[in-house]
């Protein structure tokens, strides 16, 4: 690039697109350049100073007289003395240069020993040298021709005094071998728990001792090695806090972009996260529940969102993107504003193409393009990644340890946490330090309690709030709501969504192959039947890979039916499960686990599968009425399990007082009272009743 100031004329030598031209004619804003292969070329003047690789070689006319540039703010970070004394060598220098000082009058004459015509730049250095010493200067011959090339190349600048000038490195005349020692310290420190600078010291002087000798790189001073601590460490927190330590070394390096997307679904982002809130799980003991939510970045909406004990499963993923793709029924209580058909959503155009719309809640049926995932095993499963191969979604993962490729669906939770969670008896807070201390007793929901308020938040709140996030073009000063967003959106896009029918629905749930036997299709002890199994009872299904078994597909949400697969007339049977007429209610998998454990540690047969049917009924019982002021009680009872024997011997009815606490493994109580007085030989002990509804869950 030409130097500040300079000037280009006719006749300069210019090196332009990778070669050499001279100057032949300025008109204007145009240049007319020669080549040195006799090529004339006419290049407008602004392109021509803008390239990458002009400069100017070679000037027809004499060297034009002008100060490099510096700005006063780099001049003002040295002492005054230092800068006086940088001008009054760049006034002296410039004389030996031009001939004429930097404030020459117009027409002014060069002394004789710095006239350019008369005498050479050897002459007029030397010459300087000598007027320096007189004004008593120390200056050589040498340093002034020293000092000329500083100037040459750094400008003023270069004439600063550089024991004056700041130091870019920050870490003063510290050894460089301490420094660099310090850094890989510092560095070392990202993962471990925060300790103090005396710490980083001793490991900084052993690193030396290791790498160079005891004592051949000695320390600094304790003031002045804490200072470089402090230069090196500044934005690490490495004597700060230990989680924004590690999230600051995991801040990529690049410049953060915003993620965009022009239409609904062009891009989702899928996380899992444990939700602020306790819930009570089946067995009566408290624990947060995980949250796995799906959000689009066009208009964000909630697409999806499931609650479920921790332990997230691949299937649960894979069942997330089934869910977005199927409209979101309204629930009985829901209120009439709730619905589509009430909302900004074009509703009466999307009903025509799917009917199930009618009487669907306000929020928007949003078909995935390309979903963006962590590197969680849930999500590179080869189960996850077949669903999305089947529904026609591209899987974008996110780059490791690099939030912000995903950084729209965090925010998402933190929203979540801010505008739901704080408000649900049983808020933990975000951390440890925001707990309260009875967080346990305030939990009164179950988790299918609180995935039905997330879900009603979600359309009721979240679908219609305002997202600063979301603009219309033709009214930027208003903010937008998610529902408003893909209003708009739809029609600027064209975008329609096909949603799932009900086959594919039932296509993406997970499989089991099962022979159809006289009672039905059985699956962890439980049984489905139905009259439309009868003709392939003992049948073979014509599978052969499969040992001619019957493909069957279930809900792990809601194991009350199953679906199987018709090999031989196409379409799927639906499959009742024989005790739904028992529990009544939906149920998971995860509590059928549950329920044949608790039927196990009361001496019951999880093999049964009635037994069972009775201990869920009473777990789903307890679980929707909650442990109530027996909580303590629940929490003991869990941890301690029945065992499955009785007693080998009855107590002494006279020989010592009855034991005043009841005993965990104590049946049939009433029964040992009646018969105290009776020899202990030969003595029957009668069974109890189970009464799987009762609080204490034992025996009458």
């Amino acid at each position: 690039m030409a130097e500040p100031g300079g000037v280009l004329r006719v006749e300069d030598r210019v090196v332009f697109d990778g070669a050499e031209h001279e100057v032949v004619a300025l008109s204007g804003n145009a240049v007319r350049l020669l080549s040195m292969s006799g090529q004339v070329s006419v290049v407008a003047l602004p392109h021509l100073l803008m390239a990458a690789d002009f400069a100017v070689v070679g000037s027809a006319g004499p060297a034009a007289s002008r100060q490099p540039f510096v700005s006063d703010g780099l001049m003002d970070s040295v002492p005054q003395a230092a800068a006086d004394r940088a001008r009054m060598w760049e006034r002296h220098l410039l004389e030996v240069e031009t001939g004429l000082p930097v404030d020459a009058v117009p027409g002014a004459i060069p002394r004789p020993e710095y006239d350019p015509t008369r005498c050479s730049v050897a002459e007029r250095e030397a010459a300087k040298a000598s007027e320096l010493t007189g004004l008593g200067v120390r200056a050589s011959v040498r340093t002034v021709r020293r000092m000329r090339q500083r100037y040459r190349d750094q400008g003023l600048w270069g004439l600063v005094d550089t024991r004056y000038a700041p130091r870019t490195s920050g870490t003063g005349r510290v050894d460089p071998r301490v420094v660099s020692a310090a850094m890989a310290v510092i560095n070392a420190q990202t993962g471990t728990s925060t300790g103090t600078k005396s710490r980083v010291l001793a490991q900084v002087t052993r690193r030396l001792d290791d790498e160079y000798g005891p004592g051949t790189v000695p320390l600094p001073s304790q003031r002045t090695a804490y200072r470089l601590l402090d230069r090196l460490a500044a934005g690490k927190h490495t004597f700060g806090s230990a989680v924004t330590r590690r999230q600051t070394a995991n801040r990529p390096a690049g410049v953060f972009t915003p993620t965009f997307a022009a239409r609904p679904g062009e891009q989702v982002q899928i996380d899992v996260t444990p939700l602020d809130v306790m819930a009570v799980m089946d067995d009566g003991v408290t624990a947060r529940a995980e949250l796995i939510a799906a959000i689009d970045i066009a208009t964000r909406t909630i697409c999806a969102a499931v609650l479920q004990p921790a332990g997230t499963k691949a299937i649960d993923a894979s069942l997330l993107l089934a869910r977005m793709m199927v409209p979101e029924p309204m629930r009985p209580g829901w209120e009439h504003v709730l619905r589509m058909s009430s909302s900004r959503i074009p509703h009466r155009r999307l009903v025509e193409i799917d009917r199930r719309l009618e009487l669907a809640a306000a929020k928007p049926v949003i078909v995935p393009e390309t979903v963006v995932i962590d590197h969680g095993k849930v999500f590179v499963s080869e189960t996850f990644l077949r669903a999305a191969r089947t529904l026609g979604v591209s899987v974008q993962p996110a780059r490791p340890r690099t939030p912000t490729d995903k950084g729209v669906i965090e925010r998402t939770f933190e929203s979540i946490n801010t505008l739901f969670c704080q408000h649900v008896s049983g808020y933990t807070g975000r951390d440890v330090t925001r707990r309260g201390a009875d967080v346990n007793e305030r939990a009164v929901w179950s988790v299918a309690d609180l995935q039905e308020l997330l879900e009603e938040w979600i359309v009721a709140g979240w679908q219609m709030r305002p997202h600063e996030g979301l603009r219309h073009p033709f009214t930027p000063d208003r903010a937008l709501s998610p529902n408003e967003a893909y209003a708009a959106l739809v029609a600027a896009a064209g975008y329609v969504p096909i949603t799932l029918s009900g086959e594919d629905y039932i296509e993406l749930l997970p499989t089991h192959w099962r022979a159809i036997g006289d009672a039905g299709v059985q699956i962890d002890y439980r049984t489905y039947n139905s009259q439309e199994l009868a003709p392939y009872r003992h049948a073979a299904s014509g599978i052969a890979a499969k040992g001619d078994r019957w493909e069957v597909h279930y809900d792990p949400y809601d194991l009350t039916r199953v679906w199987v697969r018709d090999h031989h007339r196409g379409g799927w049977i639906t499959v009742p499960w024989t005790h739904h007429g028992l529990v009544r209610q939906p149920f998971a998998d995860f509590t059928w686990r549950q329920a044949r454990k608790i039927a196990a540690g009361r001496g019951v047969d999880d093999a049964n599968e009635t037994a069972v049917a009775v201990v869920l009924a009473a777990l789903l019982r307890r679980a929707e009425e909650g442990p109530g002021q027996s909580r303590a009680l629940s929490r003991a009872r869990t941890a301690t399990a029945m065992p499955n024997r009785l007693p080998a011997a009855l107590p002494p009815a006279a020989s010592s007082p009855p034991d005043p606490e009841p005993e965990p493994a104590r049946v049939g109580a009433q029964e040992l009272d009646d018969h105290a007085d009776e020899p202990s030989s030969g003595a029957i002990v009668p069974f109890g009743l189970f009464d799987p509804f009762s609080e204490e869950g034992g025996r009458l």
